[in-house]
This record gives C-alpha cells, structure tokens and sequence, in this order.
C-alpha cells in the first residue's frame, strides 16, 4: 500500500474528511474507468461512481490493508456495477439493435465506427443476465482470468466457467437472431 493512501485512510477514520476526497480524487478516474464497462451513460456512470465510494466509505474499516487500495476498490466496484445490472435487468426491456438507426450505417454497412461497435456490444451484453454479462465484462474488457474473476466476486471457478460458456452460447443466437455479422 502507497504510505499516501495508508496516511489518508487513517485520517479519514479518524474523521478527516479532506483525506477521504483525497482518496477519491486520487482514484476516481480508475473505478469510472472501471463503471464505464457497466453502463454507457455518463450520468449513470457518476451516480454507480459516486456508489462505489459511499460504499469504500462505510466500509473503510474494514480494509486490512494486505493487498492495494486501487484492488480493493475495485472488488467493491465490481459488486456495485453487478448490483446496478441487477436492478436494470428487473426493469428491462429488451430493444432490437436494428432499431437504433444511430448504431447502423446501412450505406457502408462493412465499416462500422469503433463507437458504434462498442455500443452494439454493449446492447448485446444487455441481454445476458446479469452474472453472465458480469463475467464476460470482466473476462473480455478487463482481461481477468477465470480464476481472478472467481475470487473477485466470491464464486466457484467452476461457476465462472459455466457463466462464461452460457453467456457466449448465448450471445451467438443473439447474434444469428438479430442478423449481426461477424465484422460488426
């Protein structure tokens, strides 16, 4: 652990406040770099931002300092924007990619601007269940290893590899349903 973080981290217990916006500011391009991953949104994204430190906050004491601030913040990233999804999957409805004409160029349909790419995957990732979509962000956009993944949100090995393979099964019907080609 940085001495900063150890020194802003016991001041802020102490009652500090100024140290704990010192932590926030010090790592809050790393979780909303983190939460971009969970929703497209910007405001969504600062108020599942702004979550993940009211929760750091409550739960700074029990931070026993062994692995880094920057890990533990984002296990408690990770759980938040897992919960987020949660909650939108209970509210959601499900919208045909095809019907977003800001997302398909039907003149250069063969070129499709990273952006636009980026929000089709994201739209498709919108129909995995939650702990499937949780896998595959973190498997794919964060580079984690299945067994990285299973300590990170408290599962089995076993049980992110099921996830993984579900979650991909599954995202190729989607795909073949919806007509999206592989260059997309």
């Amino acid at each position: 652990m940085h001495i900063s973080d150890k020194n802003d981290i016991q001041e802020s217990l102490e009652g500090d406040h100024d140290a704990y916006a010192r932590l926030v500011r010090r790592y809050q391009s790393y979780i909303t770099a983190i939460m971009w991953r969970f929703t497209r949104d910007k405001a969504q994204c600062e108020v599942i931002v702004q979550d993940v430190f009211v929760q750091a906050w409550l739960s700074l004491g029990s931070y026993d300092g062994r692995g880094s601030l920057a890990n533990w913040l984002a296990t408690i990233a990770t759980r938040t924007g897992y919960r987020f999804w949660k909650d939108q999957a209970r509210r959601r409805q499900e919208v045909n990619i095809y019907n977003q004409p800001e997302l398909i160029d039907t003149e250069n349909a063969d070129e499709i601007a990273p952006e636009r790419a980026a929000d089709i995957l994201h739209r498709l990732f919108r129909r995995l269940s939650p702990p499937e979509r949780l896998v595959m962000t973190l498997m794919y956009f964060q580079n984690y290893t299945t067994k990285e993944i299973a300590k990170r949100v408290g599962w089995s090995n076993a049980a992110v590899k099921m996830r993984a393979s579900r979650a991909r099964k599954k995202l190729r019907k989607i795909a073949v349903r919806e007509n999206v080609r592989e260059e997309y």
